[in-house]
């Protein structure tokens, strides 16, 4: 089973006169670690959106573990994301008067699914992760807003991954680190998803990052809509 399928996806947000995603087909195996990217424009932040599950296309199948999701009303779309999907975003998203343990588990305070992923303990799982992260165990109680940017990235992929979920969606979480630090949590991030089974997609501009996946997936060869507007 594919991890992910689109057809004939179209998309384009209120008042925008034309789509900005204009997609054919898109197939992703279970598994797979993917590098998505393209230029400003060409559809990234929306393509995350849908996937989502925050917006719904004008026409077209977005399916995710064969679920269509453009099919779920709105409570069950935000029920299948916390179950299935792990988000790690450039700005993080930690909340910063949480600890940092507490930020990690929370995915688990919101999905039943995930939390009996975890195991019998989510919060053992969560210091099992940030210690496999190189988390110091002294940290592990701070405020996140304390904590450095390597040290808020490494709490926010551990937040991203607990609960074993079956897709993980990094957007651009390299884009503050130098290139020494960049490779050092990529195999991080790489390994991680490994031990999980699960299908990583790696979101960013920066082609240089490419030669580390499986697959590369240049986002304006594929969407028709950022074509038309280059053409």
């Amino acid at each position: 089973m594919a991890a992910l399928r689109i057809t004939d996806l179209v998309f384009r947000w209120p008042r925008q006169a034309r789509p900005c995603l204009d997609i054919t087909h898109l197939e992703l195996a279970a598994g797979a670690r993917v590098f998505l990217h393209g230029p400003s424009g060409s559809g990234k932040s929306s393509l995350l959106g849908l996937l989502g599950g925050v917006a719904l296309p004008q026409r077209g199948a977005i399916e995710l573990l064969g679920t269509d999701i453009t099919r779920l009303g709105g409570r069950a779309r935000d029920r299948f994301r916390a179950e299935h999907i792990g988000f790690l975003f450039q700005q993080f998203n930690l909340l910063p008067w949480l600890s940092a343990l507490d930020n990690v588990v929370l995915p688990c305070t919101f999905s039943a699914r995930r939390r009996e992923r975890a195991g019998s303990s989510p919060r053992n799982e969560a210091e099992r992760m940030l210690r496999h992260l190189d988390l110091g165990e002294e940290l592990w109680r701070k405020p996140a807003g304390e904590l450095s940017v390597g040290q808020q990235q490494r709490v926010a992929a551990a937040r991203a991954l607990i609960g074993r979920p079956e897709i993980l969606i990094a957007d651009e979480p390299t884009s503050a680190l130098d290139a020494e630090r960049q490779q050092a949590f990529i195999d991080l991030l790489l390994q991680e998803t490994a031990v999980v089974g699960a299908t990583l997609v790696f979101v960013s501009h920066d082609q240089r990052l490419a030669g580390h996946f499986d697959r590369v997936v240049a986002l304006d060869e594929i969407n028709r809509a950022a074509q038309e507007v280059t053409a």
